[in-house]
């Protein structure tokens, strides 16, 4: 079994793919949606020193449509998480890597480079950044900050989510919108903000960071309440306590 200092390391080594310029972009599906050859790299450096280490477990990445998840351990793996970031030069661009065993989080990594911030968990050993253990805030609802996107890839989607967002805002403090949805899960888990929504997101953008989320004492489901599917795209409510999680729930749950 690799351990989770095996595993920090091997993720920092994969940063240094993320190169700074000379990288090419394409798009998947539109403007919106855009694979680089550094995420490609990342992904594969990734998958190639997980299999040597753990040859008996699969992989579910976000490039390439690779899903072989039918193991007892699986790496969900989103080589860059908040590409359009990246291919802009925004800082806010991370690589996240969990590792799950049937249905449960073990591990979780999310490494933002260009902050030099790494986050990790282990299953009921607590959430670190940078090696120092975190937790969320203690804030209540109306100093609350929201951590939010409109659903670039769905925006048919648009209207309801503005309606969220709108009824939040007015109960809360502010909003932010990052543009990546792990590392803003990894800020709600140090205590930066205290609420997220996103409408429909894939595993492999939350899977490594919710670990991190419940480790530092926060609550992660699904925008219906459920415990968040770690196979299938979701949407996402997370929160620093049970009373913030309650209050953004039952406003989620009112508009979908």
């Amino acid at each position: 079994m690799i351990t989770i200092e095996q595993l920090t390391d091997i993720v920092r080594e994969a940063a240094s793919l993320m190169v700074t310029d000379g990288f090419e972009i394409e798009q998947k599906s539109g403007c919106e949606n855009i694979v680089t050859t550094s995420d490609l790299a990342v992904q594969n450096f990734l998958c190639n020193k997980l299999h040597e280490l753990m040859p008996e477990s699969g992989f579910l990445c976000e490039e390439k449509d690779i899903n072989d998840a039918e193991h007892e351990y699986t790496w969900i793996i989103d080589p860059i998480d908040g590409t359009a970031n990246y291919s802009r030069g925004i800082d806010q661009c991370a690589i996240c890597v969990g590792l799950k065993k049937g249905e449960n989080m073990l591990m979780g990594v999310v490494y933002i480079p260009r902050t030099g911030e790494l986050f990790h968990a282990e299953k009921e050993k607590g959430a670190y950044l940078n090696g120092i253990k975190i937790h969320v805030s203690d804030r209540s609802f109306d100093n609350a900050i929201l951590c939010t996107a409109l659903p670039v890839y769905h925006k048919e989607y648009a209207e309801v989510c503005s309606k969220i967002i709108q009824e939040t805002f007015c109960k809360c403090n502010d909003i932010r919108r990052f543009g990546a949805c792990a590392p803003e899960l990894c800020y709600l888990a140090v205590g930066r903000c205290e609420l997220y929504f996103e409408h429909t997101l894939s595993p492999w953008d939350y899977a490594a960071a919710s670990l991190i989320v419940t480790e530092a004492g926060g609550i992660i489901t699904s925008a219906t309440g459920d415990k968040l599917c770690l196979m299938a795209p979701s949407g996402v409510v997370a929160a620093n306590n049970k009373s913030n999680y309650m209050q953004l729930l039952a406003i989620v749950k009112s508009k979908i």
